[in-house]
C-alpha cells in the first residue's frame, strides 16, 4: 500500500512538471489573441481546386495534390473494392500479419515506376525517411545532408548513429568541402530533396552525381514534391535528369501526387532487404491500410492512362510563374508548381494569410522552424485541374493585399 501511494506521488510529480513546463508554450495562443492563427482550417469537402470551408467556397492553393487526383472516381472506386474485400486495416505489420497480395502488388509497381530493382512501403512518408535513413547507416558513416532538407530527413540525422554534416543550400561548393574532409574509402551518403518543398527548386542532381562519383559517396533522392510533376510521366527529378540509375536510393510519398497516404523506398534488391528485415519503424508498425494501397495502384494507372494531367500542371505553372513575377512578386529560383511568395516578416506573414483567406483564397503561411526569420513566405502550389481564371482571381488578390502591406509595390 506505501508502495503504491509513493508510486502515485511520483507519478503526480511527474505530471504537474510536464504540464508546467508546457504551460510556458503560449505563441499559439498569442497568434490566437490578435486573431490572424492560420492553422488547422477546417474543410468540409474533398480536397480539388475549389473546397468548402464554414459554409463558403475558397479558391484552394495550398494543397499537395498536385495531379488533381484525390477525387478522381476510378482512385474513389479502386479504395470501395478493396475496403470491401479486404476490410478496413490489416492489424499488424508487414512483417507478421499485415502483408496483403495487393501490397506486393505496389511494391512491384513502384520499383518498376521509378526504375529500380525492389521497393518496400511504410505507412508515411516521414515514417519511409526515419526508417531508411538511420537504418542503412551506423557508427562510423557519414550522413551528408542539404540544409534545406525535408524536416523527415532532419529528423533520420537526429535518430542515427552515423556522423552527420549539413553543406548550403544547392551550393556544390560547399557540399564538396564536405566530402573532402571524409576518407575515401568509408561509407558517406548524400541526401537531398528532389523538389524543396517550401522554396519550390530542385535538387542540382547532375552535378551531385559527379561529386559522388569523386567522394565515393552514395545518393538518395527524396522525391516525396517531384514524383508525378517531373520526369518522363511523372516519375521524378532522377528520371527528369536521366540519373536514375546513378541515384543508389529513391524515396516517394503517396500524399502528394498519389492521392493516398503512405511512403516507399526504392532501391537495388540486396538494400531492399536489409530494410525489410531490420527498419524498426516498418517491422514495429501497421501495414498501410488497404484503401490506401489500391488507390496508390489506381494512381499510377491513371497517371499513364491520363498524361495530359502533367502537361496541364506545367501549363498552368509556367503560366503562374509569368504573372507572379509580372506583378513584382519575390519568388525566388522556384521552377516548379510550389511558388514562394517572399514576404521576410512574420507578423505579416500572419496577417496576409488572414486577409487573403477572408478573400476566398487558401494559402499556407510557412515561418520559423520550416524557414529562418528572414524567409518568410506564403506557399501558393498549383494542380492539374487549376483554371487559369482561378489563377487570376487569386493572383489578383494577393497583389491588392501584398500591397497593402508594402511588400510589394
Amino acid at each position: 500500500m506505501q508502495t503504491k501511494i509513493k508510486d502515485d506521488v511520483i507519478y503526480n510529480l511527474i505530471m504537474k512538471q510536464l504540464k508546467n513546463r508546457f504551460s510556458l508554450y503560449t505563441e499559439p495562443q498569442k497568434v490566437k489573441e490578435m486573431g490572424i492563427y492560420p492553422y488547422f482550417r477546417t474543410i468540409c469537402s474533398d480536397q480539388d481546386c475549389e473546397v468548402l470551408m464554414n459554409g463558403r467556397k475558397v479558391l484552394m492553393f495550398g494543397s499537395n495534390s498536385y495531379l488533381g487526383l484525390t477525387n478522381h472516381p476510378k482512385i474513389i472506386e479502386a479504395a470501395i473494392e478493396a475496403l470491401k474485400k479486404y476490410g478496413s486495416g490489416c492489424a499488424g505489420s508487414p512483417f507478421l500479419n499485415g502483408t496483403l497480395d495487393i501490397h506486393i502488388q505496389l511494391e512491384e509497381k513502384l520499383a518498376k515506376f521509378v526504375g529500380k530493382e525492389s521497393s518496400i512501403v511504410f505507412s508515411t512518408g516521414f515514417q519511409s525517411n526515419i526508417g531508411a535513413i538511420p537504418t542503412m547507416l551506423g557508427r562510423g558513416d557519414h550522413l551528408i545532408l542539404d540544409e534545406l532538407d525535408h524536416a523527415s530527413i532532419i529528423e533520420a540525422r537526429r535518430i542515427s548513429y552515423s556522423k552527420n554534416y549539413k553543406f548550403k543550400h544547392n551550393d556544390m561548393a560547399s557540399l564538396e568541402e564536405v566530402l573532402k574532409r571524409i576518407p575515401l574509402q568509408e561509407l558517406k551518403l548524400i541526401a537531398v530533396d528532389g523538389v524543396y518543398s517550401m522554396e519550390g527548386d530542385i535538387a542540382n542532381l547532375p552535378q551531385i552525381k559527379q561529386l559522388a562519383e569523386k567522394y565515393n559517396a552514395d545518393i538518395y533522392v527524396d522525391e516525396a514534391h517531384s514524383l508525378g510533376v517531373f520526369g518522363k510521366g511523372g516519375r521524378g527529378i532522377c528520371n527528369h535528369f536521366g540519373l536514375t540509375d546513378d541515384v543508389d536510393v529513391i524515396m516517394g510519398t503517396f500524399s502528394k501526387s498519389l492521392a493516398a497516404i503512405g511512403g516507399f523506398i526504392a532501391a537495388d534488391k540486396e538494400t531492399i532487404n536489409y530494410l525489410k528485415h531490420t527498419s524498426r519503424p516498418y517491422i514495429f508498425s501497421a501495414s498501410i491500410s488497404p484503401s490506401a494501397t489500391a488507390s496508390v495502384i489506381a494512381a499510377l494507372d491513371i497517371m499513364e492512362q491520363e498524361p495530359q494531367r502533367i502537361d496541364n500542371l506545367w501549363q498552368i505553372t509556367n503560366y503562374s510563374l509569368a504573372a507572379f513575377k509580372a506583378n513584382g512578386f519575390e519568388i525566388g529560383p522556384t521552377n516548379s508548381p510550389i511558388i514562394p511568395l517572399y514576404i521576410r516578416d512574420t507578423e505579416k506573414t500572419f496577417m496576409i494569410t488572414k486577409e487573403i483567406y477572408e478573400e476566398g483564397i487558401f494559402v499556407n503561411p510557412v515561418i520559423p522552424p520550416a524557414c529562418s526569420p528572414d524567409a518568410t513566405l506564403i506557399r501558393f502550389s498549383l494542380m492539374a485541374t487549376h483554371t487559369h481564371q482561378q489563377v487570376d482571381i487569386a493572383i489578383d488578390k494577393l497583389t491588392k493585399v501584398f500591397k497593402k502591406y508594402e511588400v510589394i509595390h
